[in-house]
């Protein structure tokens, strides 16, 4: 069980890069997770011509990904906004893998910075896991 940024998301579904999800099947994040997807599907759409019924079949797919039920708890995010520079939407992520003692797989460099304790960058995550 691991919490991943929606980067990850993103690069599973669209870049194809499943190195993390055979690691990990079980995915968590926090529901703010479903509108930073349909953000980056609107950039791919935009800057990419990407249809719009491949952005629709790669949001279904990332909902079979992720499951977030879970929510992460205000208090602790903002316990976490008093004492680092991330914004409080990417310290949900943080809040969440914290509360579950588990690790947040992501590229955000803020977070990995900020929390190297928590934060992992895929590949980093995926050359330590077994198999």
């Amino acid at each position: 069980m691991i919490v991943v940024d929606t980067n990850v998301v993103v690069a599973a579904v669209f870049g194809r890069d499943l190195s993390v999800l055979r690691h990990d099947g079980f995915w968590l994040a926090p529901p703010l997770w479903r509108s930073e997807f349909r953000s980056a599907i609107a950039g791919m759409m935009r800057n990419l011509g990407m249809p719009s019924g491949e952005a629709i079949e790669g949001y279904r797919q990332a909902e079979r990904l992720v499951d977030d039920s879970i929510r992460p708890r205000t208090e602790r995010i903002v316990d976490l906004v008093s004492t680092s520079a991330c914004s409080a939407y990417d310290l949900e992520f943080v809040a969440l893998a914290e509360e579950l003692g588990v690790l947040l797989i992501t590229n955000d460099r803020q977070l990995l910075e900020t929390f190297p304790s928590i934060a992992v960058r895929p590949a980093e995550f995926v050359g330590s896991a077994p198999a």
